[in-house]
């Protein structure tokens, strides 16, 4: 933070004209210091404005990106946003209580100011370009994560994407806090196109990756939901799940060690407290035909024939999958016998059959940006005209949860585009057990597999 000792001889005069002198500092006094940082953040931005514009901006929005970037610095170091942000820390003085003379009680709001918006841009840089932190919300991914688990995901693994919505307000995601989840937390009138830095490695087969989510086709592509799932097959693979075990290649895949599937379990004994606890069990229910559906891992499935009471432990039937209604309506696929698909790799070209259309049909729409393509008479059209082939922009990848019978994913909504590729969930750095009310210390610092 910098210093302002030097304006508190200014002559006094009313609020806001001491509020000026002792904030604002001209570029004339800035440090060398301060000038290679400036210098620093300008290139950056120039650097950005360019790749915006090689990935489809117009030089307007991406000389208006730029120089929104480079104000902020300059803003900074004149004490300008400070200078903005006081008067709030002002009244928070005046609502507590706190008294001071005149020039202290600017000053202090001064420091205060500028520790926050210092905060705010190096949170920010942090979140964008290197780590952020995500929680689990919900049981698609148990047991290897679990609800209240707290994760650290790199940013920079997969390369960092560069915002798509850069007027936003900071550490939320797309809605407002205290609103109601009614109001978002971004403008749209500066909205860049998908580009990416450099990538220090590839997605592979079994990472865990946080995406946005595919489907909500009517929000910026940064401000869709986060979701969280295992990569399971990733451009070039052909995937099918044949009686729930995953197939790449017309080989079977690696199983992860703490995946899940439903089971019907017949015992004398019903559902008990040590039951669920001794097995660990987050997922165990009645049903009308007097069996238990348990939800669990081979490893306690195994430990479970001992348990008292068993009779007989057997694979459960899923229904038809809903939800993508080419995969439902033309394929009969199930989330135990899905596919054989392929998924799409950038410069791949296919043959436009009416069964890749419904296969392919809404990546090629809403994530390749070809609204027109349409199915008549058995041939496919494209601004109307007729296309036997298509060749893909991007990189797809398929998404599953290790709960396998109990998570939505691309089983029901097709396709992940490398646009919607957040980063690499590294590891978890707290966990809370909300059922119980306490902290899982086990899980603190466990790396993500």
């Amino acid at each position: 933070m910098s210093n302002i000792k030097e304006n508190t001889s200014t002559k006094k005069g009313n609020f806001f004209s001491d509020l000026f002198n002792y904030f604002y500092k001209s570029p004339k006094t800035f440090s060398k210091k301060q000038w290679i940082v400036i210098a620093i953040w300008i290139v950056l931005n120039i650097v950005c404005m360019f790749l915006y514009m090689a990935a489809g901006a117009s030089f307007g929005l991406a000389l208006l990106n730029a120089v929104y970037g480079i104000l902020i610095i300059f803003g900074y170091f004149t004490r300008l946003i400070a200078m903005i942000i006081a008067p709030i820390f002002v009244i928070i003085f005046k609502i507590v209580g706190l008294v001071f003379k005149q020039e202290n009680e600017i000053q202090t709001a001064y420091e205060w100011s500028d520790a926050l918006i210092f905060a705010t841009i190096a949170a920010t840089i942090i979140r964008g370009y290197f780590m952020e932190a995500y929680t689990i919300p919900s049981s698609s991914m148990e047991k290897s994560l679990l609800i209240g688990d707290f994760l650290f995901v790199s940013k920079y693994s997969y390369g960092n994407r560069l915002p798509q919505t850069p007027l936003s307000f900071p550490f939320v995601h797309n809605k407002l806090p205290f609103t109601e989840n009614k109001v978002q937390s971004y403008l749209n009138f500066m909205k860049m196109p998908y580009t990416r830095l450099f990538a220090i490695s590839t997605i592979k087969n079994n990472d865990v990756v946080v995406f946005n989510y595919p489907f909500e086709i009517d929000k910026p592509t940064d401000k869709k939901e986060n979701y969280i799932k295992r990569c399971v097959g990733i451009a070039g693979d052909s995937l099918k799940v044949v009686n729930q075990q995953l197939f790449i290649n017309n080989k079977p895949a690696d199983n992860p060690e703490l995946m899940q599937h439903f089971y019907k379990v017949v015992s004398t004994e019903g559902i008990s407290k040590s039951f669920v606890d001794k097995y660990d069990i987050t997922e165990a229910y009645p049903t009308n035909s007097g069996f238990l559906m348990v939800n669990m891992t081979n490893p306690t499935k195994e430990k479970l024939k001992e348990y008292n009471g068993i009779v007989s432990i057997d694979r459960t039937d899923t229904n038809f999958i809903s939800g993508y209604t080419a995969f439902q309506e033309k394929f009969k696929w199930s989330i135990d016998d899905f596919g054989t698909v392929y998924i799409p790799r950038q410069g791949d070209k296919i043959e436009m059959n009416e069964h890749n259309y419904d296969i392919y049909e809404f990546a090629i729409k809403h994530y390749e940006n070809n609204p027109s393509l349409v199915w008549q008479n058995g041939k496919a059209f494209l601004d109307g005209k007729e296309i036997k082939t298509y060749q893909f922009k991007y990189n797809y990848y398929f998404m599953m949860g290790d709960n396998r019978d109990n998570s939505a994913d691309s089983r029901f909504w097709g396709f992940v585009p490398e646009t919607h590729i957040v980063g690499k969930a590294l590891f978890i750095w707290m966990s809370w057990d909300g059922n119980n009310k306490k902290v899982r210390w086990s899980r603190i610092f466990n790396g993500i597999h």
